[in-house]
């Protein structure tokens, strides 16, 4: 029987990835179509992928597929005619990285979940057919050039940070599930009022169309295939971006620049910064903002008390994490009241679907 899942060690699949000597192509794509046995799907998914040496992180779920992954470039033809083959992803659009390295993953995950976007919703009521327009690169920019169209950015904060489109409402929220009610929150009152939506790839806007049609609203609207694709149609068509910075990424890569804007800050200097890095401290490993001059103050850690733990020999760090869970109460204290002083008060409204 075929070996299902990946056994081999991170720091050896990352030697291999750097060793390599082909090319890469980064990619996402996602359907929401019902899957009969979602189990069977990934388990044969896994390993015609692997047989093609793809790398990635993808979701399957009864309501569809979510993946982000890259492809070798000489088994592109392929890749693209075992996914397309497939009944249920048969031309399913894939939405190509405009950084391309391909150094984006180094192993292959395919789990089974509940659902390909954790959402929150318990309306039996809703149906996620039912979506917003979609809008291509150029009626986005036409759109949200109209003062009275509110624009709605559908990512966690930590994506948004670092860049966004002009005038878009970004919820101070950790993930998708407590965007959902704080978007609906804020559009209170303004049913009949057009609203253009933005993602990553396009996934979470999808749902959050359907999910506002639902509550009322009448003009929705979602850009196709996220930045992804937009960034991708503004340089082939040599149109303007309005959207500015980095465009945040769930991969090694952590973020693809758009543009040269920086509107982020480093999180413990505040000089203008937009690298995200994970704490070095492996019992915290929180993601933060930080320049490459508190890098070298901080040691690439997020506070002082990380700092300690980072520089002890590594039995001693294993013998702190037994039992302990990532994130510890100091960090996440710490994070809350300097690093995002609005999350308290978010916590506070209890606000919920």
């Amino acid at each position: 029987m075929a070996q299902l899942i990946n056994r081999i060690a991170k720091v050896e699949l990352k030697k291999r990835l750097k060793e390599e000597t082909f090319l890469r192509k980064t990619l996402s794509f996602y359907r929401y179509v019902n899957i009969a046995d979602p189990q069977k799907t990934r388990d044969e998914l896994f390993i015609q992928l692997n047989e093609l040496n793809c790398y990635g992180r993808i979701y399957i779920a009864e309501e569809g597929i979510n993946a982000q992954m890259n492809v070798p470039e000489h088994h592109w033809d392929a890749f693209v005619k075992l996914i397309h083959s497939n009944p249920y992803f048969k031309d399913v659009p894939f939405k190509m990285a405009v950084d391309g390295n391909g150094k984006s993953f180094y192993k292959l995950v395919i789990k089974v979940k509940k659902h390909i976007v954790a959402d929150g919703i318990n309306d039996k009521k809703f149906d996620p057919s039912h979506t917003g327009k979609y809008l291509n690169a150029k009626e986005f920019n036409e759109a949200i050039n109209d003062p009275n169209t509110i624009v709605v950015d559908m990512r966690n904060h930590y994506e948004s940070e670092v860049g966004h489109f002009d005038r878009a409402f970004c919820p101070d929220a950790d993930t998708f599930r407590e965007e959902l009610p704080l978007v609906i929150e804020h559009l209170k009152g303004k049913e009949n009022t057009k609203v253009v939506m933005y993602c990553t790839g396009g996934i979470r806007c999808e749902k959050a169309s359907a999910y506002f049609k639902f509550k009322g609203f009448k003009d929705v609207n979602h850009l196709q295939g996220g930045i992804i694709q937009y960034a991708k149609e503004v340089k082939e068509q040599g149109i303007a971006s309005k959207f500015r910075g980095i465009n945040f990424v769930f991969d090694e890569r952590i973020g693809e620049r758009i543009t040269d804007d920086i509107l982020a800050k480093c999180h413990q200097c505040g000089k203008p910064n937009d690298r995200h890095v994970n704490c070095k401290n492996d019992d915290c490993h929180l993601l933060f903002i930080q320049c490459t001059e508190c890098e070298e103050k901080m040691q690439g850690c997020c506070t002082p008390k990380c700092m300690e733990i980072a520089a002890l020999p590594i039995e001693e760090q294993r013998k702190l994490r037994k039992g302990r869970i990532k994130n510890g109460p100091e960090c996440l204290s710490v994070y809350k009241s300097r690093l995002r002083p609005n999350l308290s008060e978010i916590i506070k409204k209890g606000l919920s679907l």
